[in-house]
């Protein structure tokens, strides 16, 4: 049977799903999903949508109150308090890591090489260079644009979860229901956040409608 026929997993509508519906993004993600859109902007507006996206996920930050001087007087504050790691899946994930590390200059990279067999559909990791012990107060941003059968997400998502890190939070562009049911399944407390949740899955496990292979898309490949 076609995945065309079956009916897609209900997705939670909970906190752990968040969808940007901000005009801009939505704008962003329109013209990343047109064919005609050749790569050369699509990586402009890959970037600019990951900015978007990954600022937004990064809304629950922990913090502490602090005390500044200003040329005026003294002010209330706010500092950061995570030990913030981005974790860009190979190699799709790097223009999100590039955003990223825009925003958050100090935070620690670690990148995550996973390719697909695509006779299991089964995720294989062939790069992960982590150290062998995190901050309890990490908190991790796997970045990877697209979420599809969840079997890279739940991958890269397991090596940091394995370092009992304190949380762990997912960054896409688009998500297939598919996708999102299995992170959840394995792992309830991954907060997701992403710019669409789409039909599903076809046979071959691309997400429909999506916006084809991002990583080819986005290198022109």
């Amino acid at each position: 049977m076609n995945a065309e026929n079956k009916t897609s997993p209900t997705v939670s509508t909970a906190r752990y799903v968040n969808v940007v519906k901000h005009p801009l993004v939505q704008e962003l993600l329109t013209s990343l999903r047109d064919y005609e859109t050749p790569s050369s902007l699509f990586r402009g507006h890959a970037l600019r949508l990951s900015r978007y996206v990954i600022y937004e996920a990064m809304s629950e930050l922990g913090t502490r109150a602090v005390g500044v001087e200003t040329p005026i007087g003294p002010a209330k504050g706010t500092a950061l308090t995570d030990y913030v790691i981005f974790a860009p899946v190979l190699r799709a994930g790097l223009v999100l890591s590039q955003a990223a590390q825009e925003l958050y200059p100090t935070a620690r990279v670690y990148h995550v090489g996973l390719r697909r067999d695509e006779q299991t559909l089964q995720a294989i990791t062939y790069y992960a260079k982590l150290p062998d012990a995190l901050p309890a107060e990490s908190r991790v941003f796997v970045l990877d644009p697209m979420l599809a059968t969840g079997g890279s997400a739940v991958a890269a998502i397991s090596l940091f979860d394995e370092l009992k890190v304190g949380a762990i939070h997912l960054v896409s562009f688009v998500a297939a229901p598919e996708g999102i049911k299995r992170v959840h399944d394995h792992f309830p407390a991954v907060q997701i956040t992403t710019a669409a949740v789409d039909d599903g899955l076809n046979e071959y496990a691309y997400i429909v409608p999506g916006l084809g292979d991002a990583g080819d898309r986005i290198f022109g490949t």
